[in-house]
């Protein structure tokens, strides 16, 4: 009985252990992310590169995301406003019926940005990939990130300490959306400490270096 009482305060202690954590990553990493992220245009000063986070263009393969939608018009929005000069687009391309840096290539040329102003990266399968690839990759040490808030907030932090001097553009959040994916980005947020202080986490894709024109 006195060893069963044992496990049960044990699995406690780690259960309190793992909310406190969890609060203290969401905390830790919103209030920086809060003192980075810009909602207006006119808040931001200009910077040659921009990098623009990959989601999918459209859930259910017919409506457009309207997440993608709306990071797409805040990068466009960010050119066309003299903010920016080039943007690397990163995201996953993990299959050939999957490619979420050419998706974003289209759009962004479709709302006017030229193709001399857009580099891919197709290794960015997560945010942690296109940030640190974005430095030891493209050898950006000073970008403005272009996602929703809640995904800069992480963005941002992820940036700070991988010794890039970056700021975010929030693109607008859709009205109609998912709970799910404020949920999961609850969670990946002590994921994202974790991978940065405890499992020193790479990139899953490097490669040679590349040189942005701009």
């Amino acid at each position: 009985m006195q060893m069963f009482r044992k496990i049960v305060l044990g699995i406690l202690f780690l259960l309190v252990l793992a909310i406190v954590f969890l609060l203290f990553s969401n905390i830790w990493i919103v209030y920086y992310g809060q003192l980075k992220s810009y909602s207006l245009i006119e808040e931001i000063k200009p910077c040659d590169v921009a990098l623009v986070l990959g989601t999918s263009s459209s859930k259910n393969g017919k409506d457009e995301n309207m997440f993608f939608a709306y990071r797409m018009k805040a990068a466009a929005d960010l050119y066309h406003s003299g903010k920016v000069k080039h943007f690397i687009l990163s995201g996953d391309n993990s299959n050939k019926r999957y490619n979420e840096p050419q998706d974003m290539k289209n759009k962004l040329m479709a709302l006017g940005v030229p193709q001399s102003a857009i580099t891919l990266d197709f290794g960015g399968r997560r945010t942690l990939d296109s940030v640190v690839r974005c430095k030891k990759i493209f050898q950006q040490s000073k970008i403005i990130i272009v996602s929703q808030a809640f995904h800069n907030y992480r963005a941002l932090f992820l940036a700070k300490y991988s010794g890039i001097d970056a700021v975010g553009f929030n693109a607008k959040y859709p009205t109609k959306s998912s709970s799910k994916t404020i949920i999961r980005e609850i969670f990946a947020r002590p994921k994202a400490v974790l991978d940065l202080f405890i499992f020193r986490t790479k990139p899953k894709i490097m490669g040679a270096k590349e040189n942005i024109k701009i």
